[in-house]
């Protein structure tokens, strides 16, 4: 009986204590309504010029490289002209598929108005790092076939078109800008559709002119001599250079200062350049008035790139209250792109000198004398007369006087180091 009644004692007990466990769980786990605190230290990290911070991407094809049985590579490039594009490239081991994103085209260049961070939690330290993703953008990873120069163009499956710069600004306008700074990008965006070569003037042009497949070349040949574009085909000096390429149509506008202050009288013009100072009274005596407007034109954008090259040399205390149209300014930051320090590295300074010595041709009619506008760019006569002769010009001496001259059609030195002399 003793035992009959253990047994169901025992039986009769085994619910009670079952939910006295129960109760003792609830109180004893937290439940979601409960949150746990936790005291971190919160630490900004800044981006850094000389580290790349971290880049975020997402595969939409579908892609896991964490599943995948192979191993995965990825590389990061970045412009040296315009150090903030990154090009973003994953590579399967293996594979001939790769997967490409960057931060200037595709949906990366649409617009956007939010700033993205990367959070990341030390429990040791209790530390909570916030750090800014590189160039703030998201890349968007999509399959290319490697040896296909297909990187830059947008597959025909995207769901955001890529945006142009002119599209962009003139979205950013509408909604927060004024009537002034819609103006301003209105104007900015014509002279970038003369810059494209999809636009419909240039589009026209082609029409027009059969092109020479040389003077195609002459894209990459430009960036390659560091040189203002040109056409090896023309048979005369007014076209060895292009000087619509060289200064476009919406800048010829904003350049009638000196033209404008002749018409005025007796006027100073002491602060332009030694060069442009010299030839003021030839300019005077040119009847033709719109050959007296073009070859002002030419004599101002001299005066805005030297002033522009000596704001940002070293010594800027006589260039620093001279003013640039934004729209040059704008220009000028594009093609010769300045250092951190806000200095034009030695290869921009060499454009520039290039452009400037090239104008030169253009205002004394293919045949300069060179000593004035060496003392405006600050060299020796031997290093312009260098220069002259690596634009294709040919030097020549008349009266003890030596003057650089333009033949057509161009023939440019050998690039080739030259061999030192024994």
């Amino acid at each position: 009986m003793d035992s009959e009644a253990e047994d169901t004692k025992s039986q009769l007990g085994t619910p009670s204590k079952k939910v006295k466990n129960k109760k003792n769980k609830k109180k004893s786990d937290p439940g979601p309504s409960q949150h746990v605190t936790v005291q971190a230290k919160v630490q900004v990290v800044p981006e850094h010029p000389n580290k790349t911070a971290p880049i975020v991407g997402y595969f939409p094809s579908g892609f896991d490289p964490v599943k995948t049985s192979v191993s995965t590579g990825f590389q990061v490039y970045r412009n040296r002209t315009m150090n903030k594009r990154l090009e973003l490239v994953v590579s399967p081991a293996g594979s001939p598929v790769e997967f490409v994103g960057t931060s200037y085209s595709g949906e990366a260049a649409a617009g956007y108005r939010a700033m993205y961070a990367l959070g990341v939690f030390d429990k040791e330290t209790q530390t909570l790092k916030v750090v800014p993703i590189a160039a703030n953008k998201i890349f968007r990873l999509e399959p290319k076939v490697k040896g296909l120069e297909a990187a830059d163009k947008e597959p025909a499956n995207s769901t955001i078109e890529e945006l142009t710069q002119a599209e962009k600004a003139r979205q950013t306008t509408a909604m927060f800008g004024t009537k002034r700074d819609i103006e301003k990008v209105k104007k900015r965006m014509a002279l970038q559709q003369d810059e494209e070569p999809d636009s419909p003037k240039n589009v026209d042009g082609k029409k027009k002119d059969m092109v020479n497949k040389k003077a195609l070349a002459n894209i990459d040949a430009n960036v390659f001599r560091n040189i203002p574009p040109y056409d090896t085909t023309a048979d005369t000096p007014q076209k060895a250079y292009v000087l619509d390429k060289i200064i476009l149509r919406g800048e010829w506008d904003y350049l009638d200062d000196i033209y404008n202050t002749l018409h005025v009288g007796e006027t100073d013009f002491g602060s332009y350049p030694i060069f442009v100072h010299n030839r003021l009274q030839r300019l005077r005596n040119v009847q033709d008035e719109s050959e007296k407007k073009q070859l002002s034109c030419i004599f101002s954008y001299i005066n805005h790139l030297i002033k522009y090259k000596d704001q940002h040399s070293m010594d800027s205390s006589s260039a620093k209250s001279h003013k640039i149209p934004s729209i040059l300014r704008h220009r000028f930051s594009t093609l010769f792109a300045i250092t951190e320090s806000k200095r034009l590295p030695p290869e921009k300074i060499d454009l520039l000198n290039s452009y400037v010595l090239v104008l030169t041709l253009f205002a004394d009619d293919f045949r300069t004398d060179y000593t004035d506008i060496a003392k405006d760019l600050r060299m020796i006569a031997v290093s312009v007369r260098q220069r002259y002769e690596h634009l294709g010009c040919k030097i020549i001496r008349h009266k003890n006087m030596f003057y650089a001259t333009l033949p057509a059609p161009l023939k440019f030195p050998s690039l080739s180091s030259r061999k030192r002399k024994r």
